[in-house]
């Protein structure tokens, strides 16, 4: 990164601690946090519930129901239901374990963005029980709009709507894309998925490992990340992605041999007119076997948990993709609560606990370790304008 260690802004940070207020890259004060906050996506739990959850996905957007319907068709096909919000029930109880086994003390609330339990009611919870300094955690590893300055902007306007903007502050965890804890599962993944290929005789240069990540539109990935670094025409979160799966195939490479690999993109939206990130997952494994593949790996690099994500887009489109090129596919886990997984977040809670120093602070890329409060203009979405936020500088 281009820029010091060391240089902070006088500006002050929305409805921080006191040790972020004034903007430090990294917060190597210990801060006396009494909470952790939970920050997950939210889904669906029933059919009666999708098209009232897609609208709050895509609210002040004017999408009618009836475009709804037609993106609907993968919570349908699954019962309404998204496995997101159990995933969260399961990575909170693991966070539980896992901080009273270190003797930390700390509450974890759980909140949503887009459905019940909504980070409304979290934040009043906390409040309630006398826990009003939070540490965030939001279950997304990477920069970018919807992956990160998205939920500082619902930590700042759940503050603003609840009043609690003068008794409550939230600051969060850096960006964990290249921590261990969270890179083990996709080594580990990826490194058995090629053994087992090669073991069934088929030889690296015919294997392909893909790494899978949301594609998000290319005006807001040009943004992603502080405005004072180059990280690229796909700025932050494209470098992230590309530096961590370089990280994962130097591993298998060690382990058992050198195999191509590249970045591709699912789950595209919006109009047709808008540019997204490409390529496209499927549209990549058509082209394998005039490429000399016979078989690949599918790697969701881009999540955290098997949501619908995962198991529509992966699971059902990109299998279904393979299956017509005529190559052998499996798709590698995703974190979960793998226990390596579980135990790095709860490291990224001691980090601030401590006031560690950045030079100690675990990562495997050159990229981090990242900023604990986010840089001014830091992943803007210039469609929607700045907002509010906590747990960066403004604006």
């Amino acid at each position: 990164m281009s820029t010091t260690d060391t240089d902070t802004s006088p500006e002050t940070v929305l409805y921080a601690s006191p040790a972020a207020a004034s903007g430090p890259k990294w917060v190597e004060t210990p801060v006396a946090y009494d909470g952790i906050l939970l920050a997950g996506f939210g889904g669906p739990e029933g059919q009666d519930d999708v098209i009232p959850f897609l609208r709050n996905v895509t609210r002040g957007r004017g999408i009618p129901d009836e475009r709804l319907e037609e993106v609907a068709h993968h919570y349908r096909h699954f019962g309404g239901v998204s496995p997101i919000n159990q995933h969260n029930r399961e990575l909170k109880a693991a966070l539980e374990a896992e901080i009273a086994k270190r003797g930390l003390g700390l509450p974890v609330y759980w909140g949503n963005r887009n459905w019940s339990p909504y980070l409304e009611e979290a934040v009043t919870e906390a409040a309630e029980a006398g826990d009003t300094t939070l540490l965030a955690i939001a279950t997304s590893a990477y920069s970018s709009f919807s992956s990160c300055r998205q939920y500082r902007e619902d930590y700042a306007r759940v503050l603003e709507a609840t009043g609690l903007g003068e008794t409550v502050t939230i600051d969060k965890v850096r960006q964990f894309f290249d921590h261990p804890g969270f890179v083990s599962t996709f080594v580990t993944g990826v490194t058995e998925a090629v053994s087992s290929f090669v073991a069934d005789g088929i030889a690296p240069e015919k294997i392909r490992v893909l790494f899978s990540t949301h594609s998000i539109p290319t005006a807001d990935a040009q943004r992603s990340g502080p405005r004072d670094v180059d990280f690229g025409e796909g700025g932050a979160y494209e470098a992230q992605h590309k530096a961590v799966a370089a990280f994962v195939m130097a591993e298998v490479a060690a382990a058992v041999a050198d195999v191509e690999w590249e970045l591709v993109y699912q789950s595209r939206s919006g109009p047709p007119t808008q540019p997204w990130l490409e390529p496209d997952v499927n549209d990549v494994i058509a082209e394998l076997p005039g490429r000399g593949a016979e078989a690949v790996v599918i790697v969701p690099l881009g999540f955290v948990s098997d949501h619908m994500e995962v198991l529509w887009d992966l699971d059902t489109e990109a299998m279904e993709a393979a299956e017509e090129a005529g190559i052998r596919a499996v798709r590698t886990p995703t974190p979960g609560i793998d226990p390596a997984y579980v135990s790095g977040l709860v490291d990224l809670v001691e980090e601030r606990l401590t006031g560690a120093p950045k030079s100690e602070r675990p990562h495997l890329t050159d990229l981090g370790p990242w900023y604990d409060v986010c840089r001014p203009g830091c992943c803007e979405n210039i469609r929607a304008g700045f907002k509010p936020v906590a747990a960066g500088l403004r604006p």
